[in-house]
């Protein structure tokens, strides 16, 4: 077996290939908002739902409790606030416990 060379090709080493770190390819999301919604019903006076929006909805104006009542007449429902679920719930709960009729909250 003389003669025969008994090298063996060596394949050219490169630097390894590092995977981008999955820690820095987190994709920031917002959690979603939810709607609580007030839908019209044949129980509760003008006077009742905007008193219980003005009492329960941070910040909420005389002036835009009417607007947001008028629409629950006159257009079936009206969102009445916006915001992450864990507030929406209470809105919503608090809402639903004075006697408003309420939809399911939904996503934004």
């Amino acid at each position: 077996m003389s003669g025969f060379s008994s090298t063996v090709p060596r394949l050219a080493t490169a630097s390894p290939t590092l995977a981008p770190d999955k820690a820095s390819q987190v994709t920031r999301k917002p959690y979603p908002n939810y709607k609580v919604i007030v839908l019209d019903d044949d129980v509760n006076t003008f006077q009742h739902v905007a008193s219980c929006l003005m009492k329960y909805i941070p910040n909420m104006t005389s002036d835009r409790a009417w607007e947001l009542t008028n629409q629950v007449h006159y257009e079936g429902q009206a969102t009445v606030w916006v915001g992450p679920q864990e507030q929406a719930e209470l809105y919503h709960s608090q809402l639903s416990r004075a006697g408003l009729t309420m939809a399911p909250l939904e996503k934004a």
